[in-house]
């Protein structure tokens, strides 16, 4: 497929895909259409018809890297083979590629969160919108991989499939609510890594335990309960947030948690309040979590600051620059495997380590300047 001394990176681990067509239809070359696809979507392109007409525009330049036997696809092909690729070996392929070339930094947060791809509905055959669980590794700005879940009650089932599939060993993995489960838990513990948990109403008794320790503590002005403290300050854009973190790991003082021996490794609670003051005010909320990790209010207030990476850089990236909840594309397999597509070329495009321009103005570059282009696929 790649001409000598030349290639595209993240193609290359999709070698082993098997292709999903009949030995007697293939016109053109699974490899072919996913490096053009990758280049596309990297360049801008948001369905089928953008892919080819982007292909047509650029096939002098592809031909230097693939074989193109019959020329450019048609838009109709690019979907058809979408839809019928294996998303679970797609995923696979994707996240063997994110482990190939990138090393992730030891103790960094890991954060697990799901998003709903809201037009991948398709009401005629009865089929709902897909929902993506998603690791995102914070200091690393990366997509780690994701895994499909029916409905958003399910991510409880997902999150340790999606924990299985990878290497989290010596990181922080932090989750929201709904991931506040035992068997969550013991999953990342099981793989080596530390948890933070958020806990919010839904946990019943342990979030009004962890509530109720926490607001007698301060009564007492935390006089006979050891606990550790940190803050932060951040002024900008017309607002100023501070942000505190209490940490209480005293065994007897956890001992008050009703529910606290049933949680696997428990060795701290956390309160973090934030308080943001603007023109139009001043708002706090308190958010309470629990944690395997020991009393270090400034790393754990840290990695709850950090968590909300997944929310800032990915899916509000996906949505605004890539207009991911805009897309149509709904048939068989071809919204996970976009999805994947998407999640591939934001890696890509994060990790142009040379540029300050944003990931809108970075897809158009790499649409207009084919050197660009060629640097950012081959990372």
């Amino acid at each position: 497929m790649m001409s000598s001394g030349e290639g595209i990176s993240l193609v290359e681990y999709f070698g082993s895909l098997k292709d999903p067509r009949r030995p007697q239809g293939r016109r053109h070359n699974l490899l072919d259409i996913i490096a053009m696809t990758i280049c596309a979507v990297v360049a801008g392109a948001e369905g089928w018809d953008d892919i080819e007409l982007f292909a047509r525009c650029k096939v002098h330049w592809f031909s230097r890297f693939l074989e193109l036997p019959n020329g450019i696809p048609c838009s109709d092909t690019f979907a058809r083979v979408f839809a019928r690729i294996d998303p679970d070996r797609f995923r696979d392929c994707f996240m063997e590629w994110v482990s190939g070339v990138h090393r992730l930094t030891q103790g960094q947060v890991i954060a697990v969160d799901g998003k709903t791809l809201r037009r991948s509905h398709d009401r005629r055959a009865g089929k709902e919108a897909i929902h993506l669980v998603s690791a995102w590794a914070s200091e690393n700005s990366l997509v780690l991989g994701q895994t499909r879940t029916e409905a958003k009650s399910n991510e409880i089932t997902a999150i340790p499939k999606l924990l299985r599939l990878l290497d989290v060993s010596g990181c922080i993995v932090s989750i929201d609510a709904m991931g506040c489960q035992k068997e969550i838990a013991q999953t990342i513990l099981d793989r080596g890594a530390d948890y933070l948990l958020a806990v919010k109403e839904n946990q019943g008794r342990l979030y009004e335990d962890i509530r109720d320790l926490f607001e007698g503590a301060e009564e007492a002005d935390y006089e006979g309960v050891p606990y550790d403290y940190a803050t932060t300050l951040d002024k900008g854009h017309g607002r100023i947030e501070r942000r505190e973190g209490w940490v209480i790991s005293d065994p007897s003082c956890l001992g008050y948690l009703s529910t606290g021996p049933d949680w696997p490794g428990l060795r701290s609670v956390v309160r973090v309040v934030g308080r943001r003051e603007t023109d139009s005010g001043t708002t706090e909320q308190a958010r309470y979590y629990i944690s395997s990790l020991a009393s270090e209010a400034q790393r754990l207030l840290a990695a709850t600051r950090s968590h909300w990476g997944i929310e800032n850089s990915v899916h509000w990236v996906l949505d605004v620059s890539f207009r991911e909840d805009e897309s149509r594309v709904r048939t068989g397999n071809a919204p996970e495997n976009m999805a994947i597509m998407r999640h591939a070329a934001l890696n890509l495009l994060r990790h142009d380590q040379d540029s300050k321009i944003s990931i809108k103005a970075r897809r158009k570059l790499a649409a207009w300047d084919n050197d660009y282009l060629l640097s950012i696929l081959a990372i």
